[in-house]
This record gives C-alpha cells, structure tokens and sequence, in this order.
C-alpha cells in the first residue's frame, strides 16, 4: 500500500487569484452579477494596461494614467470613467487592504 503523498498540490492551500478575491468581496457584499462583471473586466484592463503588474505594486499614478487613457485615446463618457474609478476604488479598499 503507497504512503501518502502529502506535498500533493490538493493538501497545500494557495491564496485565491486576485480577480476571484474580487469576486468574492462583492458577492458578500450582495453586489449584482452586472455589477462584479463590470467591476473585474475593469480591473482586468487596469492590470493589462500597465503590463500585467499586480495592483499592490501600482498606485495613485498608475490608476491616474489609466483613466487619463481612457479619456484621450478611448474616448469613453465621464460615466464610464467613473465606473472604472469605482473599481478601482472597491479593489484597493476592500480587496488589497484585507489582504
């Protein structure tokens, strides 16, 4: 009879991947479905933008230069900037600061 393998990637935990840490936080705060699929393709194109860098490294600037994007070469409506700024806003204070 084998031993268990107990280095088998089942027994160890890692952390959820960040877009389902987001997901997570909104639907226990009873976000609508429209509501978390807005909010993680936001932060999605936020962490495509500046090259796939994690959003505990960015800040301030990365997010001013991203909206700043969104305006001048996206030409996107205020409300629609302010959509992403509020995801933005959900990720730092609620998802990165828990962590």
């Amino acid at each position: 009879m084998a031993s268990p393998n107990f280095s088998d990637e089942s027994t160890t935990t890692k952390s959820p991947k960040l877009l389902d840490q987001v997901r997570d936080k909104l639907r226990v705060k009873h976000y609508s479905i429209r509501t978390e699929q807005a909010y993680t393709g936001w932060i999605k194109r936020y962490i495509f933008f500046h090259g796939k860098r994690h959003p505990k490294d960015m800040g301030a600037a990365e997010i001013e230069a991203f909206l700043t994007h969104l305006a001048e070469e996206g030409n996107v409506s205020a409300s629609t900037q302010n959509l992403a700024k509020r995801s933005f806003l959900f990720l730092y204070r609620e998802v990165e600061q828990a962590a």
